[in-house]
């Protein structure tokens, strides 16, 4: 064989889906009926046409399971070939025939293994005697099928596979399967599967390619043939070898879904299909449902399907580390930005296809544990809350989220960062600052100038004055104070509880839309004396109490007491008299509370 033979298919491309054979019928396949039934139906469901079915010759229960495909009627669909399996005996093959019987398509596949190891060690044959016997196998089978005037209510084709293929001598391949298709003597209209098999995988995915290419090139009337593919993936090549000898001119493959199959299994359909999807080309099967597909193909093998398996694990669409999921969640809102819809192109950083396309949520993209970084806690948040966290406030809660999962030793679930946020930031109970009444007026006690004749005061240079009643410890005290807007005069309140509190940033944004709008409030505040910078977080209808909320949220993280000790703080003067408990607690000299206070937490990880 002279090198300039091969080489060529490198410089093409798939453009197109091959024709799809998943396999049922194996050895190593599926033994229980019912269980093999239900994996049929799913097969036809997901848009298979050619189905291997069983190896009829190899036990009842596979030659029954067979007709019973045949004889129940509306299971098999009119376009739906049912493929069965035999080696080169004619006893094997007149059984294996008896079992399509009536069947409106049928595809009778013989195989023998032609390599010189096999005719050496296995059959003591010489290459003149397997030509022999595949030429008198296929001469049967032609007698039997379609040349049999019984048989013409089924319409036959005829598959062959000289196994071992890609261990056996490219010139000897090219002879035996010569003389098998002048025996059969196919049709344009009705070709010939020639399946070549890489029964095992033992070269690179390059050289199993150039075999094919030379295969199509030198078999006389190629265009009654079908070149069909069979990889193994003993090298773990197996997708890799079919997509290079799909573009060295195959038309078919067999394989399994998730690659079951011997040893370490039968190219992946699966991994096939999906691949031309995300470039593009619909493979003509449908895993818009793959969580269901695999629920049918673990119960079925009895083996499950690898978390990190391509496209079916659990793992494919998570993202752990930091920066994937920073990446991840910019995407998404890059998406959003943009109106793109769900027939748009798909362009994402990490994830070469939309986990919807095959039923996955995006609940499950981002995976949380103490590895993670600010992008998937905020995604997570901005997912199950709506609550687009500014970039401080995600530095801020990733260190508390960290440090959660470091004390638990594990992954976090999305709900138990929902809840740590809740908690840590006060969104459903406040127990030590509640807002239970204010009111915001302009400040007069500086009076301006007198408007002129005829025209309204204009006061909108005037200092606000809040005057409110906040409960601390459920024990209501009324608090005032005085600044420029509602956040400053609440801030100049607080002094009177003894928190000097300064706003550092500030910001907000809509939830929902419509009559039922929301403002998310978002305030950082700093403490004289205190490095420590708090963040509190207010949601309400309103957007000024969203945030004054928020303030009293960042207030509280500095007086949050002991996981289940009682809050024992009130305002550091009662009637005018100092309240010595608040003041033993020197706030503003650093939190003092529990390990569970937010403060304490963000300091912690910060030192860390």
């Amino acid at each position: 064989m002279a090198v300039e033979d091969f080489g060529q298919a490198p410089a093409l491309a798939v453009d197109g889906p091959a024709g799809w054979k998943p396999e049922l019928g194996r050895p190593n396949g599926i033994s229980d009926g019912e269980q093999k039934w239900r994996y049929f139906k799913m097969l036809v469901e997901l848009g298979y046409k050619e189905i291997e079915v069983s190896f009829p010759s190899a036990s009842d229960t596979d030659f029954e399971f067979t007709r019973r495909l045949v004889q129940t009627a509306g299971v098999v669909p009119e376009d739906v070939w049912l493929q069965v399996l035999s080696p080169c005996r004619e006893d094997f093959i007149r059984r294996t025939v008896d079992s399509l019987s009536g069947a409106n398509k049928a595809i009778l596949h013989l195989y023998l293994a032609t390599s010189e190891c096999f005719q050496r060690i296995v059959f003591g044959f010489t290459q003149e005697e397997s030509v022999d016997l595949a030429v008198k196998c296929t001469r049967y089978a032609r007698s039997i099928t379609k040349d049999d005037p019984r048989q013409a209510g089924t319409e036959w084709a005829f598959e062959f596979s000289p196994e071992t293929f890609s261990d056996t001598d490219p010139e000897f391949v090219i002879r035996i399967c010569e003389a098998v298709k002048a025996a059969w003597e196919p049709s344009e209209e009705k070709p010939l599967i020639f399946n070549l098999p890489a029964t095992v995988e033992m070269s690179t995915p390059n050289v199993y390619a150039d075999q094919i290419e030379y295969f199509c090139r030198n078999m006389t009337e190629r265009e009654k043939i079908c070149v069909s593919l069979h990889p193994h993936n003993d090298r773990g090549c197996a997708t890799a070898a079919t997509e290079l000898a799909q573009m060295a001119g195959a038309n078919r493959v067999e394989g399994c879904l998730f690659g079951n199959g011997e040893r370490t299994g039968n190219v992946d359909l699966v991994t096939l299909a999906l691949n031309l999807y995300t470039q593009g080309i619909h493979p003509n099967v449908d895993f818009s449902d793959i969580t269901s597909v695999i629920e049918v193909v673990e119960a079925s093998n009895k083996i499950p399907v690898h978390p990190r398996a391509p496209y079916g694990g659990q793992l494919v669409c998570c993202a752990f580390s930091g920066s994937h999921q920073d990446a991840i969640k910019k995407g998404f809102h890059s998406r959003k930005q943009s109106g793109a819809k769900s027939e748009d192109p798909w362009q994402m950083p990490y994830l070469p296809l939309d986990p919807e396309d095959i039923g996955r949520t995006y609940e499950a993209i981002i995976r949380v544990n103490s590895q993670s970084g600010k992008g998937g806690v905020a995604w997570i948040i901005l997912r199950s809350l709506e609550l687009d966290l500014p970039r401080g406030l995600q530095v801020a809660f990733s260190r508390i989220v960290q440090k959660h999962a470091d004390d638990v030793g594990r992954e976090l679930l999305p709900r138990e960062i929902q809840k740590l946020f809740e908690e840590s930031y006060y969104l459903k109970k406040n127990p030590l600052f509640t807002l239970i009444d204010y009111n915001i007026s302009t400040d007069r006690s500086t009076s301006p100038l007198p408007p002129e004749p005829g025209r309204t005061q204009n006061t909108q240079n005037l200092k606000r004055h809040f005057s409110g009643v906040i409960a601390i410890d459920g024990m209501e005290h009324t608090v005032r104070g005085t600044g420029n807007g509602a956040i400053s005069s609440l801030a100049d309140a607080l002094r009177s509880l003894g928190l000097e509190l300064d706003v550092s940033e500030y910001k907000e944004h809509s939830i929902g839309g419509g009559r039922d709008v929301k403002a998310a409030t978002f305030i950082e505040c700093t403490s004289l004396g205190v490095k420590e910078r708090v963040w509190g977080v207010g949601i309400h209808e309103d957007v000024v109490q969203a945030s004054l909320i928020a303030l009293l949220s960042a207030a509280s993280s500095f007086v949050t007491s002991r996981r289940g000790s009682p809050l024992m703080f009130a305002s550091n003067k009662v009637n005018g008299v100092p309240n010595p408990v608040l003041n033993s607690l020197k706030l503003n000299n650093g939190p003092e509370s529990g390990r569970d206070a937010v403060a304490n937490l963000e300091a912690q990880a910060a030192d860390m």
